[in-house]
C-alpha cells in the first residue's frame, strides 16, 4: 500500500538523486480523510515525512512523498473556516506588499496562484487591477466569490491554459513550497508573463537564522511543505527558469493573536493552554500581531 500512495523523487532543482537524510520519517500511510485534513489551507501537521538534502545543489525536500494526485485531492476537498477567519488580517499584510508591486509594474492583469479565499486579489481589485485567481480548494473558491465577488478558478495552473504573455504580474503567496514540481510551475509563470513582467514569490526560508536556531521545531517544518528553500536555492531555481531577482527581503505578516495561539497547539500543548487562557482573560483574541519566522519575499522580473 505504501508504494501505491508514496513515490520517490529526484531533486527538482538539479535532477540529482544523491542526498543526505536530514530528518527521518515518523509516520507511514495516511487514509483519505487524513489526506484531506493534512493538505487543507491551514494544515498545520508538524513534519512527519522524511526530509533530504541534495548533495549536488543543497535543495531540501520531502522524499519519498505522497503522489501529486492524492495531494491535489486533499487540497481540493473540505472546508477551512480557520483559514478564512484571518481574511481581514491577510488583507492588511497584502496591502503593504502591494505598494512594492505597484512601484515595479504598470497596472494591468494580475494572477494569484493558490489564492485561497482571494484576500490578495481583493486588495488588487480595489486598486483597479484586472484580477485572476486559481485555487484547488472548491470551498475556498466559493467563499471568494461570495465574499469578494471574485471568480476564482478551481484547479491548478496548468489546467487553465492561459495564453502567452498574458499577465503583468503573477504571484505565489506561500505556494511554491507546496507544489510537486516548482521548476515546472516557474517556467509556466514566465511563459504567461508579459516580457519584463513581475513574479512575486513568498516562501519560508529554511536557511534563516530563526530556522537554524529552532531546528526541527521551526513552525514551517510541515508535512504539507514538499520543498524547503534557502536564499541560495530560491535564487538558483529562479535563475534556471529565466527570472532576474530585483528584491529579496524578510516578509512580515499579520494575524490575530487568537489564531496564532490556536496554531501553537501543534508545537507546544503547554504554550497553547497558557496562550488560550491569556487571550480569554485579556480579551485580546482579535489583537493584530505582526510576526516573522523566516518568511521571505522575492520579486523577480521575467524573460
Amino acid at each position: 500500500m505504501k508504494n501505491e500512495i508514496k513515490q520517490k523523487v529526484r531533486c527538482n532543482l538539479c535532477g540529482a538523486n544523491d542526498y543526505d537524510i536530514i530528518y527521518e520519517e515518523k509516520k507511514d500511510v495516511l487514509n483519505e480523510q487524513e489526506l484531506i485534513n493534512k493538505f487543507k489551507s491551514s494544515g498545520d501537521e508538524t513534519l512527519l515525512d522524511q526530509v533530504v538534502k541534495c548533495k549536488e545543489c543543497g535543495l531540501m525536500y520531502i522524499n519519498p512523498r505522497i503522489r501529486p494526485d492524492l495531494i491535489m485531492q486533499g487540497y481540493s476537498e473540505g472546508e477551512d473556516e480557520n483559514f478564512i477567519s484571518q481574511a481581514k488580517y491577510r488583507e492588511k499584510t497584502f496591502k503593504k506588499a502591494f505598494k512594492q508591486i505597484e512601484k515595479l509594474s504598470k497596472k494591468g492583469k494580475i494572477l494569484d496562484i493558490g489564492t485561497a479565499g482571494g484576500s490578495f486579489l481583493k486588495v488588487a481589485k480595489d486598486a483597479g487591477w484586472e484580477v485572476y485567481g486559481i485555487e484547488p480548494n472548491k470551498w475556498l473558491c466559493d467563499w471568494g466569490k461570495k465574499n469578494y465577488d471574485i471568480d476564482i478558478k478551481s484547479g491548478d495552473l496548468f489546467q487553465q491554459e492561459y495564453k502567452d504573455n498574458m499577465f503583468e504580474v503573477v504571484t505565489l503567496w506561500d505556494v511554491i513550497e507546496h507544489t510537486p514540481d516548482p521548476m515546472k510551475v516557474l517556467k509556466e509563470c514566465n511563459r504567461i508573463l508579459k516580457p519584463g513582467g513581475i513574479l512575486v514569490v513568498n516562501y519560508p526560508d529554511v536557511g534563516s537564522l530563526i530556522a537554524k536556531f529552532t531546528g526541527k521545531r521551526w513552525p514551517f517544518f510541515l508535512s504539507v511543505h514538499l520543498y524547503y528553500f534557502t536564499r541560495t536555492t530560491i535564487e538558483y531555481i529562479l535563475t534556471k527558469t529565466f527570472f532576474k531577482i530585483e528584491i529579496i527581503k524578510p516578509h512580515i505578516q499579520t494575524l490575530s493573536l487568537g489564531y496564532l495561539v490556536f496554531r501553537m497547539e501543534a508545537y507546544s500543548k503547554l504554550l497553547h493552554k497558557l496562550g488560550t487562557l491569556f487571550v480569554k482573560l485579556t480579551g485580546t483574541k482579535n489583537l493584530k500581531i505582526p510576526y516573522w519566522l523566516g518568511q521571505t519575499l522575492v520579486i523577480a522580473r521575467g524573460k
